[in-house]
């Protein structure tokens, strides 16, 4: 397209200083009458194009020259630099000659100022993320076997509305087909994804979200309320975000929170050992109890 050709010119003279029609037509597979052609459009544009006979001349662009002055301001420049950065680290395709060609528009130096780490998924994870990417933005269904919190497995076909980064774990949300609702999906329960050649049109979510659900996969959400011992207060800030939680006298933190109840939950206050005690509710003491007990019985 001759608009991407016109970008290209001004980024190769921003690069290089100085080119030749004959590069630039070799470059574009195009006449070097073409280039002439493109060098008037950009000057009418106002872009300070000029050219040089003989040796040693060619075509330029004025010194100092970017297009900050005339596009975007210094914000709205960082704004997008910034936002092309934080794709990239999820490994967007084509992301990185974007972000060179605007940092040599804008002349500004891009700095690598976000890591983002995949590594502790393995890669099976890290495939079924970027598949349910790519069908997300290509409004494509996906189908894999999802197990439960109940050991359950099902064959699920999903139409992925978004992708959620919630207490340290990948979820993904979208209308279940096998189910005819709106589900959230754990990454990591996800197992042989593959992706449709079928499509789908934007549904209104909402709309279906407040449709009454009977569905023994949908859990109670219950209130808990713990005292972590001093040992753990840790693990108070890394997990419990902005929860409810009361410094006592003895260092130690009484924490509330809403959580769904399932195997989840009982797994994660069995993990705190001896060093959480369940204030309320008493069933859930009893259960967490029951089960401490069955590991007791299995290594004794």
């Amino acid at each position: 397209m001759k608009s991407d050709r016109l970008f290209e010119i001004i980024y190769l003279l921003l690069n290089n200083k100085q080119t030749t029609a004959a590069y630039l037509a070799e470059n574009f597979e195009v006449s070097q009458r073409t280039i002439y052609r493109d060098i008037d459009t950009l000057t009418l544009a106002g872009i300070p194009i000029y050219t040089e006979k003989g040796k040693g001349g060619g075509i330029r662009l004025l010194p100092d020259f970017t297009l900050n002055k005339s596009l975007l301001n210094e914000k709205e420049q960082n704004d997008i630099l910034s936002a092309l950065q934080s794709i990239s680290k999820i490994k967007a395709a084509n992301t990185m000659p974007v972000i060179q060609k605007l940092s040599a528009l804008f002349n500004k130096k891009t700095e690598n100022w976000l890591e983002i780490d995949f590594s502790e998924w393995g890669s099976s994870d890290e495939k079924v993320f970027h598949s349910i990417r790519t069908a997300i933005l290509e409004k494509r269904i996906v189908h894999f076997d999802y197990y439960s919190t109940y050991g359950e497995k099902t064959e699920r076909s999903l139409e992925p509305i978004q992708l959620w980064f919630k207490a340290r774990t990948w979820y993904v949300k979208g209308y279940c087909l096998t189910k005819q609702d709106v589900r959230i999906f754990r990454l990591t329960r996800i197992r042989n994804i593959r992706l449709s050649i079928d499509y789908f049109l934007t549904r209104d979510v909402f709309a279906i979200s407040e449709k009454p659900r009977n569905d023994k996969f949908v859990k109670q959400m219950i209130k808990i309320v713990v005292r972590i011992a001093p040992e753990m207060v840790y693990r108070v800030f890394d997990e419990f975000g902005d929860a409810p939680a009361e410094r006592q006298e003895d260092g130690s933190y009484i924490v509330t929170v809403i959580w769904p109840e399932d195997e989840w939950v009982y797994g994660t206050i069995l993990s705190y050992g001896e060093y959480i005690d369940i204030l309320e509710p008493e069933h859930v003491k009893e259960i967490v109890k029951e089960k401490a007990q069955k590991v007791i019985k299995k290594y004794s």
